[in-house]
């Protein structure tokens, strides 16, 4: 009935949606830790709808810190995600 690669493409577009719902939700759960972290270690004065100079520079500080320790991350994961292909590419041999 259904041609073996529609079947294959088919599922292969499916996953990759999903692997791309999957990084969206994963990127915004990010962005939202990194804003409620931020804005609970820095922002203590509410009487101006404006950061202070002090407020400012700690939410600076707090972001810069959490994109370098998420893309610390990602490349850790990247680094044993190809260790892990390269062993079962050797034991594949």
């Amino acid at each position: 009935m259904y041609n073996n690669n529609y079947g294959a493409s088919y599922q292969e577009q499916r996953l990759q949606q999903m692997m791309e719902q999957k990084q969206l939700k994963d990127f915004m759960r990010m962005y939202s830790n990194l804003v409620s972290r931020c804005f609970e270690d820095c922002v203590s004065e509410f009487t101006s709808n404006t950061l202070n100079d002090k407020e400012l520079s700690c939410v600076n500080r707090c972001t810069q810190k959490n994109m370098k320790l998420n893309e610390r991350i990602g490349q850790r994961f990247a680094e044993e995600n190809a260790k892990l292909m390269e062993d079962q590419a050797k034991m594949g041999r």
